[in-house]
C-alpha cells in the first residue's frame, strides 16, 4: 500500500515526513495539497495509506476553510489575526469528510481529529474516561458569565484555537483583574502576537473575551504547574501506536509555555528526576490512556502538566497535529521515523 500525505506541500511538516519515508527505503509519498482538497476535491483514493497533516501556516488554506465552513466568501486574514474559529472548524469537518469519502486508509480518524480540535468536547471525553483534567466551567458566552461564575483563576481558551491563539490566563480578586495572554488588540481586531503581555484593565479584558465568545469558549480552572528554578513547565508527549515515546519539556516565566512565544525547552532528565520514577511512569501511562481514547489514530500529542510540588498531573490538551518535535529522538528515531515504522507497510 502506497503512502500519501494531505498537507501544505511547502510546509516543513510535509518535508520531515517525506524525509522519514525516504530513510525507511519506501517510495516517495504522494502529496495532496490542502488547497487542492478544498478547491478541486482532489483526495487520496483506495490503495493509499494516508497521513493527514496540519492545514495550518497557510493563509489561503485558512481562508478556504473559513469560506467552506461559513458558506460565504471569506477574505485572507491579516497575519496573526484571530477570526472565524467556528467557520474554520466547520470547514475542517467538511474537508475531512471529503478525504474520508476518497476511500484511502487513514492514519488519523477524522472523528478523532475533530474531537481533539474541539476543546470542550475533548475535555468531556477525557473526563468521562477518568483521565485527570482540570475542572471545566461549562458553557460561557462572555465576560459577564465568567465574572458571575465566582471562579477566581481560570484559563480561557477559544474552543477551536491552537498555538495559544486567543488563550488568556485570568486572575480575579475582587475589583482587580489581570490577564496574561499573547492576544494583542489593534484597530478593533484581535491578533495572536509572539509576545506575552499583561492586561490589568477589566474593560479591555472583557472586550477580548466577548470578541472571542461567538466562536466558542472553553474555560478551565487554573492548574498550578510544577516548576524548576524560576520557570514553570509542562510536557508535550507524542504517543505513537499506543506508546509514549517522544517528550519535550516546555518552560516559561509566564503561564504560557508554547515554545513559539519565546519560551525554552527544558531538560527531560531533570524533570523526570524531580517528578520521581513513580510519578513519571504514571504520567506516561496517562498519556497512553489518552491515546487509547482515539483508537483509530496512529499518533496524538498530549500536553501534560505536573502539579506544583510534583504531586499528581493533569492533561491540558490533546493535539491531532502535535508531532512536530524537530531534533527529538527516541531509540534513534524522530516522530516521523517512528510513525513510518509503525505503519508496517
Amino acid at each position: 500500500m502506497r503512502l500519501a500525505v494531505v498537507g501544505n506541500p511547502e510546509n516543513r511538516r510535509v518535508a520531515l515526513f517525506r524525509a522519514a519515508v525516504e530513510r525507511a527505503g519506501q517510495p516517495e509519498p504522494e502529496v495532496f495539497a490542502w488547497r487542492e482538497v478544498l478547491t478541486a476535491g482532489r483526495v487520496p483514493g483506495p490503495g493509499t495509506l494516508v497521513r493527514i497533516d496540519s492545514p495550518g501556516e497557510d493563509a489561503e488554506v485558512d481562508r478556504l476553510l473559513r469560506e467552506l465552513g461559513g458558506g460565504r466568501p471569506a477574505a485572507v486574514a491579516e497575519h496573526g489575526r484571530i477570526i472565524g474559529g467556528a467557520d474554520w472548524f466547520a470547514g475542517l469537518r467538511a474537508a475531512l469528510a471529503r478525504i474520508e469519502a476518497g476511500g484511502g486508509t487513514l492514519l488519523s480518524r477524522p472523528a478523532d481529529i475533530l474531537t481533539m480540535t474541539d476543546k470542550p468536547r475533548c475535555h468531556a471525553l477525557l473526563a468521562a474516561a477518568g483521565i485527570p483534567v482540570p475542572d471545566a466551567l461549562g458553557p460561557v458566552d462572555g465576560w459577564a458569565a465568567l465574572r458571575a461564575s465566582g471562579w477566581k483563576r481560570v484559563f480561557v481558551k477559544p474552543s477551536h484555537g491552537s498555538s495559544a491563539s486567543g488563550v488568556l490566563a485570568v486572575a480575579m480578586a475582587g475589583p482587580r483583574v489581570t490577564a496574561v495572554t499573547s492576544v494583542e488588540v489593534s484597530g478593533g481586531s484581535l491578533y495572536n502576537n509572539l509576545g506575552v503581555r499583561r492586561y490589568h484593565d477589566e474593560q479591555t479584558i472583557a472586550s477580548i473575551v466577548d470578541r472571542l465568545a461567538p466562536d466558542g469558549l472553553h474555560v478551565e480552572k487554573w492548574y498550578p504547574k510544577a516548576s524548576l528554578g524560576d520557570r514553570v513547565l509542562d510536557l508535550r508527549v507524542v504517543v505513537i501506536a499506543g506508546r509514549a515515546r517522544h517528550v519535550v519539556v516546555r518552560t516559561s516565566r509566564s503561564p504560557m509555555t508554547n515554545l513559539h512565544l519565546g519560551n525554552a525547552r527544558g531538560d527531560v532528565s531533570a524533570v523526570r528526576s524531580a517528578a520521581g520514577e513513580r510519578e513519571w511512569a504514571a504520567a506516561m501511562a496517562t498519556c497512553e490512556r489518552v491515546a487509547g481514547c482515539f483508537p483509530g489514530t496512529l499518533q496524538v500529542g498530549v500536553d501534560l502538566m505536573f502539579r506544583a510540588g510534583w504531586r499528581g498531573h493533569a492533561v491540558a490538551e490533546v493535539n491531532a497535529f502535535g508531532d512536530l518535535l524537530p531534533g527529538v529522538l527516541a531509540d534513534g528515531q524522530d516522530t516521523y521515523d517512528a510513525q513510518v515504522a509503525a505503519c508496517a507497510i
